[in-house]
């Protein structure tokens, strides 16, 4: 005589209702604003690719690449030229007030200075 619960062991397994739960879920939400031209442009490239705009969007965010604007050493050049040029409208301000033979070698100087700036961020372009 078999008892009930060998009786439910030999039952087949019943499927869980409804759709299978995913593995990733993707429950964070990033939100962009665009232009008209921007979705549309997205948007087409989707449609080209077979793939909604946000999975199209997902592929294009992941296989970006993307470049800093300026290395630290870069930043530090432009910072310096800045400076620079803030002392250059100083010594303009005070050759117009004092005369302008008593400032020509150190403008000369920061000219120099100036030249070597420009030098090293040119041929780092390259």
């Amino acid at each position: 005589m078999t008892t009930i619960a060998e009786n439910k062991n030999k039952l087949p397994k019943r499927r869980t209702p409804g759709r299978p739960k995913k593995t990733i879920r993707r429950s964070a939400l990033l939100m962009i604003r665009l232009t008209p031209t921007e979705r549309i442009l997205i948007e087409g490239r989707a449609k080209n690719a077979g793939l909604k705009p946000s999975e199209w969007f997902r592929r294009a965010a992941k296989s970006a690449k993307v470049f800093p604007r300026l290395t630290a050493e870069e930043s530090g050049w432009f910072r310096m030229l800045a400076g620079l040029a803030n002392n250059l409208n100083q010594l303009t301000h005070l050759a117009h007030v004092a005369g302008l033979f008593t400032l020509a070698l150190k403008c000369q100087a920061m000219l120099r200075q100036i030249e070597e700036l420009l030098t090293k961020i040119s041929n780092h372009d390259g």
